[in-house]
């Protein structure tokens, strides 16, 4: 019974999944928003600011490998909101309360729509990679290094999505798009997004300093540059985040069933 069980628990997840990767790939206007912003924000910052890698005290070895992390954490992010996204559309539409009759587990569709994200992930990491690459990026960490960079991309996606995923569920409507994505635009941007730690002054100094997601950025850059600091930091924030964004899905979900 306990086999029987854990192969419907999978086997629902893989279908919300793949139901969720179809509508994604059949939809240009739902896949190409999550691959153009990630090169637009690459384009701008690497190539329109690469100035600033003049700026004395900038200690960091290459200006675009600094924004490619910032990119590559942001995209990641994004890729999660984007989720959430689809998961509103769906209750909105009734196909969530469908899904909730077809499976006696329900977090089976949040398992579904997290693979489903990650998934999705993949050809955004290789698309932004390919273009940093191209424009001359260049790389110091070694296969272990940067193995480590991308889940920390992947993580902060675990992040973004259960945040966006326990709004969805609370709402069940696409009008609560903003409160999905706005947030983690802010707390992206409250990061040192343009220089090292290090150099920020004013106001944004204290506020980055406390922003979870500094330490993300200055672990995936340590990374990329092959001198891991902050890692420790950086993944017992990244997991930090996902349990207590993985109560706020949960508990959204719960009120989901309930509404339904």
């Amino acid at each position: 019974m306990r086999t029987f069980g854990n192969r419907a628990y999978f086997s629902s997840a893989w279908a919300v999944s793949w139901r969720y990767l179809h509508n994604l790939y059949t939809k240009p206007a739902v896949l190409i928003p999550g691959l153009v912003f990630p090169l637009f924000f690459l384009a701008a910052f690497a190539g329109g600011l690469s100035a600033v890698g003049n700026t004395p005290g900038f200690d960091y070895y290459d200006f675009t490998a600094f924004q490619f992390c910032f990119v590559l954490i942001q995209a990641s992010a994004l890729a999660g909101v984007f989720v959430g996204f689809s998961i509103a559309a769906d209750f909105e539409q009734g196909m969530g309360r469908r899904m909730m009759l077809a499976t006696t587990n329900r977090t089976s569709i949040l398992l579904g729509y997290a693979v489903g994200a990650a998934l999705r992930l993949i050809l955004v990491w290789v698309i932004i990679t390919g273009v940093s690459l191209l424009a001359g990026m260049s790389v110091r960490g070694d296969g272990f290094d940067i193995a480590g960079m991308y889940m920390l991309g992947l993580l902060s996606n675990v992040i973004a999505l259960l945040f966006s995923a326990g709004v969805a569920l609370r709402f069940r409507s696409l009008q609560a798009g903003p409160l999905m994505q706005m947030p983690v635009f802010i707390m992206l941007f409250l990061a040192p997004v343009y220089v090292p730690q290090a150099l920020l002054t004013g106001w944004i100094e204290p506020v980055a300093s406390v922003n979870p997601f500094t330490a993300l950025l200055n672990g995936a850059r340590s990374l990329l540059a092959g001198d891991p600091t902050g890692i420790l930091l950086a993944y017992g924030v990244s997991f930090g985040l996902i349990a207590l964004m993985g109560i706020w899905a949960l508990t959204g979900l719960r009120r989901a069933e309930v509404a339904s």
